[in-house]
This record gives structure tokens, sequence and C-alpha cells, in this order.
């Protein structure tokens, strides 16, 4: 997503690499993206395990925040659902990101 909105990515750093959280940066075309992810649930904001959420995405964009949290996992199963039944993205679509996500899986900090 974040490459087809702000273009592909020209370089990336990873700065936290542990068995239940990463994160880096990704120097995009036109921006630049501090990212963090954890399967760790002591990562989770204060706010959220208040709710009892067990997940937190959010973006900050020039200081506005957009969670979008909540159905994030419909949307997984809807997207898979349509991919299985032909319709949807293909892996020539996933392509760009594959590539982001191994580098950074295969990255030795």
């Amino acid at each position: 997503m974040l490459q087809w909105i702000f273009g592909p990515m020209k370089e990336f750093e990873v700065s936290t690499k542990t068995k239940d959280t990463n994160a880096g940066t990704l120097l995009l075309q036109k921006a630049r993206v501090n990212w963090y992810l954890s399967i760790n649930a002591d990562n989770l904001p204060q706010q959220i395990k208040d709710k009892c959420q067990s997940t937190f995405r959010n973006l900050s964009i020039e200081g506005k925040e957009i969670e979008f949290s909540k159905g994030f996992a419909d949307l997984h199963s809807v997207s898979y659902e349509n991919i299985l039944n032909g319709k949807g993205y293909g892996l020539n679509d996933a392509k760009d990101a594959l590539v982001i996500v191994s580098a950074i899986r295969n990255t030795i900090i």
C-alpha cells in the first residue's frame, strides 16, 4: 500500500530485529516511513490494552493519526477469498512488497 501511494522504495534501514519485534525506516520516492511491527502484546499501547484489543494498526501522516485496527482481519479475509476465486491481487501486484520484506528479513544488524 505504501509503495502505491508514495512510490517505489529507494532504500531501507532496520534498527530493531528481535524474535518478536522489528522496526526501521523505508525511504520511498515521496515519503520517509518509520515502521514498527511487533507480535508481543506487551508492546501494545496502554489504551489498546485497556480496550482488550489484541491488535493495533495506525499511520501518522504529517501529524494526523489514522487508526485502522478494526476491520483489518476482515479485509485480509475478503482479499484472500477474491484471490482464491481468481480475482483481486496477484503475484505481480505483490512483487515489490515481497522484495522489501525479503530484504528486511535477511538483514543482519
